[in-house]
């Protein structure tokens, strides 16, 4: 695939994964972001981001912004949110594996967040997907409005790829769009459940560590679960908004 066809259809997959998480409630407003790192045919990279004002329900491959490491805009009709780049340019510059970003504030992972020691615990299935992938942020310094924020906030991956933001929400970065979206749809479920569960004031029914692990590897042999997913979110926008693919060549 020629860098031009990269790009084109990595325009549209980050198109489908915001769409979808608006059809599915993991969206807030017109804030969040979602965003993939694309080879430029050097060696140097390209960010795609969705732009700033564009409800995702309504949004469009040709809406999605180009930008360089730096955040400077490269292609695209619209500006990006300023909060953005602070946060994403700094982890795709210091973690290479991150190609893909998304940060939302979902509101059963976000209201983990808002707990004294909120924790995903390893009591659910979908949680188990999660294990030894998990970090936290336990302070909370306002709007990420410099790189200084951003950097704090990458430092807290250096060793996961799924990072729970004290008082604000939650971010989660792999290799492909299609694997960090269904990361981050199973995230929300395995919360949604959890907060459910801790509701009723009786004890969580805890996961040995050594089923978790052994879990863990299992979730990650079927990854192509997740690509099936994505395929399957991108037909049901087929039929329920017709034409949101469409980028002229």
């Amino acid at each position: 695939m020629t860098h031009k066809e990269s790009l084109r259809q990595a325009k549209i997959d980050l198109t489908a994964a915001l769409r979808a998480a608006a059809l599915l409630g993991l969206h807030e407003g017109v804030c969040n972001h979602f965003s993939y790192a694309v080879a430029n045919g050097s060696d140097t990279e390209v960010f795609l981001i969705n732009p700033q004002g564009i409800h995702w329900s309504d949004i469009l491959p040709s809406d999605i912004v180009t930008v360089d490491v730096d955040g400077n805009k490269l292609d695209g009709h619209r500006d990006v949110e300023p909060t953005a780049f602070f946060i994403h340019g700094r982890i795709h510059r210091a973690k290479k594996n991150a190609r893909c970003i998304m940060h939302t504030h979902m509101p059963y992972a976000t209201a983990l967040t808002l707990l004294q020691e909120g924790h995903l615990e390893w009591a659910s299935q979908n949680s188990l997907r999660y294990y030894d992938r998990v970090a936290y942020d336990t302070e909370y310094r306002g709007l990420a409005l410099d790189d200084q924020e951003g950097d704090r906030i990458c430092s807290k991956l250096a060793n996961a790829d799924v990072l729970f933001m004290a008082n604000h929400g939650v971010l989660l970065c792999g290799e492909t769009i299609a694997n960090v979206f269904d990361d981050l749809y199973y995230l929300e479920r395995a919360c949604t459940v959890q907060v459910l569960a801790q509701s009723t004031g009786k004890q969580l029914r805890m996961i040995s560590p050594e089923v978790a692990i052994k879990t863990a590897l299992q979730f990650e042999q079927e990854r192509q679960q997740s690509s099936l997913h994505f395929e399957a979110l991108k037909r049901n926008l087929d039929q329920t908004s017709p034409g949101w693919s469409d980028l002229p060549e």
